[in-house]
């Protein structure tokens, strides 16, 4: 797809509105900045436009007559997958903000638009990266800093981002930490949900309130019942006073459930009375209790796989549902590793009072190769250990041993995880979970590891073959 930058130092933007004064307006902002503008007065002249020419940024309106600004944000993603979209609306409905997200806009502007709000939006929209999934990344070892996207959380937190996913998924909490709904949080152990789930609460209009995470796989149900809501005194034997739960401390703030997968069914229904009406009762209370707290929940489970083994309420999922991020693992962002190394290695040694050790591309090959299955956590943890026994040699040779060991443990996979019990229809699903394991790696292996090529070459969808990959936990070899 032809790109119109008029010239390699004039970013294009496309204003899509059907209010001249709005289109004249907004055009004489841009052109200050000096960026190519175009305007288009519909969402069928937009469409026109971009697919002669796709702008490197396009402005579209909610309130459009014939094809509102949902309808054009959908039809211009489908016509260029990768085009980068900012709404534009009167008013902020947050079901709009919502919709506009899923459907692939990176950020929302409310009218009437001002100059310095105009230009840190594209700035920020601009940087996200639309890499191919072939592309392979060209890391700079001596100026990683220049690459990623940081924002400091607190002391000990941060969020980076320096992927083309990553930066996508830092410019949609920009947006939706503004909007006051649930949000789920998916992603294997050690992604950094907490750490997003705190960086949410930190670009919302409650950042000055509270934060409280539970953990809900901490504790039994009957505790974790009166940790988020609290009991009066003589509820139970022990209880000689009353105490207030995370929700009445958390009110006006935010709270984080966290692996709230391994909550109880019946917990989970109170869980869903207080997301619906805002209200609940403590434990041995009669009394309602109202209270005005965001709910962010994170897990690592398959919600799917958990509803339809009722483990997992369903009508709860959908109410958490409002909006899901999904983070990446580490292994599918390596390119952020350099830059991780760096803030983690700073990060420490002034935690614990030691001098910076070198990250020598020595060593960030060796991270590079390996395939951290406890993602950030284990990134964390390799940084602590080479900072106190200060030897480069040892922290190479035991990721590589640790690789080693992987390789082996991924090559004997397929026979052990498959079980032969009796009968001829379980050997035939064992053999066909074989077969089917040996076509994915094959098309992965063809197409060099992009995954929609692969999909296609199995006649699978993109969605279809991503979760084959996590059942079989195939991974990427490494690349020697």
């Amino acid at each position: 797809m032809e790109t119109c930058s008029g010239t390699p130092d004039r970013l294009s933007i496309l204003i899509v509105d059907d209010e001249p004064s709005m289109l004249t307006y907004t055009r004489a902002l841009l052109e200050s900045s000096n960026y190519a503008v175009e305007t288009a007065s519909s969402g069928e002249e937009a469409l026109r436009k971009i697919q002669n020419a796709a702008p490197d940024l396009m402005l579209v309106d909610m309130q459009m007559p014939r094809m509102n600004g949902l309808q054009t944000i959908r039809a211009c993603k489908k016509l260029v997958p990768d085009q980068r979209i900012v709404m534009v609306s009167c008013v902020t409905e947050i079901s709009n903000v919502v919709q506009a997200i899923r459907l692939g806009a990176l950020d929302y502007l409310t009218k009437p638009v001002f100059k310095a709000e105009l230009d840190a939006v594209i700035t920020r929209c601009l940087s996200v990266g639309q890499a191919p999934e072939t592309e392979i990344p060209v890391v700079h070892f001596t100026a990683t800093t220049g690459l990623a996207h940081v924002d400091n959380i607190d002391d000990d937190l941060f969020f980076l981002a320096a992927s083309p996913a990553m930066k996508q998924l830092r410019a949609q909490t920009s947006i939706i930490a503004k909007v006051d709904v649930p949000v789920l949080l998916l992603g294997e152990s050690g992604v950094g949900k907490e750490i997003l789930a705190r960086l949410i609460h930190k670009l919302s209009p409650r950042a000055n309130k509270p934060f409280l995470k539970v953990n809900c796989a901490a504790l039994p149900v009957e505790l974790l019942e009166s940790e988020l809501f609290g009991y009066e005194a003589g509820a139970f034997s022990g209880a000689v006073r009353s105490k207030p739960g995370k929700f009445e401390l958390a009110n006006h703030g935010t709270i984080l459930l966290d692996e709230l997968g391994e909550m109880h069914p019946a917990l989970q229904a109170k869980l869903l009375h207080v997301l619906q009406d805002g209200q609940f009762s403590r434990l041995g209370g009669r009394a309602n209790i109202t209270a005005d707290v965001r709910v962010l929940a994170a897990t690592n489970i398959d919600i799917e796989k958990s509803i339809a083994q009722k483990t997992f309420r369903e009508d709860l999922y959908y109410r958490l549902n409002a909006f899901t991020m999904n983070i990446p693992p580490l292994r599918q962002r390596l390119e952020e590793i350099p830059s991780l190394l760096e803030h983690l290695m700073e990060q420490f040694s002034h935690k614990y009072l030691q001098s910076k050790l070198p990250c020598s591309e020595r060593l960030i090959s060796a991270c590079l190769k390996y395939h951290w299955p406890g993602n950030l956590r284990e990134l964390g943890n390799f940084v602590k250990r080479y900072l106190v026994l200060q030897d480069e040699d040892l922290a190479i040779s035991e990721l590589e041993e640790r690789s080693r060991l992987s390789n082996v443990s991924r090559a004997q996979a397929p026979r052990s995880n498959i079980v032969f019990e009796q009968g001829l229809k379980s050997l035939v699903r064992s053999s066909r979970d074989v077969t089917e394991l040996k076509a994915i790696e094959e098309a992965l292996t063809a197409t060099n590891w992009n995954r929609k090529m692969a999909a296609m070459r199995l006649n699978i969808s993109y969605k279809a073959l991503l979760n084959k990959v996590k059942q079989y936990r195939i991974v990427p070899p490494d690349n020697d």
